[in-house]
């Protein structure tokens, strides 16, 4: 009998110390969404009061917050901190680590996870961009610079309904990843007018080397960030 009992309490034990690590393409909460030589895209939703399975981040990553979310961020070999998240939060995370990551609401933990693949080379590129921070307001809408970091600018924009963002020029290419839903139209220079719907939480890949305006052709306000190389 005691040594069924002396079991019985090993084997929470046993299991808490043989936790397995598992590569964040195996992470049933993360969903890869693009794919490319600059990034790796991962849609993650971890349902309430739930949470990921150990899992490794070997590449710098940002990450994108899709609606206001309190989480448990248990770092390997560190104690648990709690965030709380708003819409669109977008934070830069380096990488290296493994974690899980726990949903302590009654909603669901949804962000966009971009994984900078070419990490390593650009911490020891010198920045490029002329610009690093800031922000611009035009009738109806803003852009704020987030931060830049591994050679990368991130940057927010808000539109009103029927705003747009003055006439810019992309150098290189950039994703977008959709904070709101989506309904915007391009007009690019030297072409004709370009729609683009999107869904919360979608993702696309844009080439550079183009000059364009964007407008908010929908009938409510749009939010994205930009991933610019």
């Amino acid at each position: 009998m005691k040594r069924v009992l002396f079991l019985f309490l090993l084997i929470p034990f046993l299991a808490a110390q043989t936790t397995t690590e598992v590569e964040i393409t195996s992470e049933p909460s993360h969903h890869l969404a693009l794919e490319n030589e600059y990034i790796r895209v991962f849609k993650v939703e971890v349902a309430p009061h739930t949470s990921t399975l150990m899992h490794r981040h070997r590449h710098d990553y940002v990450f994108v917050t899709l609606g206001d979310a309190y989480v448990s961020n248990e770092v390997e070999g560190k104690p648990p901190v709690d965030l709380k998240l708003t819409d669109g939060d977008t934070r830069f995370v380096a990488g290296n680590f493994a974690h899980v990551a726990k949903s302590l609401s009654d909603q669901p933990f949804r962000n966009v996870t971009i994984e900078l693949m070419q990490d390593e080379k650009l911490r020891q590129t010198p920045s490029h961009w002329p610009e690093e921070s800031g922000e611009k307001t035009f009738p109806g809408g803003r852009s704020k610079i987030l931060f830049v970091k591994d050679g990368v600018r991130v940057s927010e924009v808000d539109l009103e309904p029927g705003a747009a963002v003055p006439s810019h020029h992309h150098d290189g290419p950039h994703l977008l990843v959709a904070v709101s839903d989506l309904d915007l139209r391009s007009d690019v220079d030297g072409m004709g007018p370009m729609p683009g719907k999107f869904k919360s939480g979608d993702v696309k890949w844009l080439p550079g080397g183009y000059t364009h305006t964007l407008t908010n052709v929908g009938k409510s306000p749009a939010r994205f960030v930009t991933v610019e190389f």
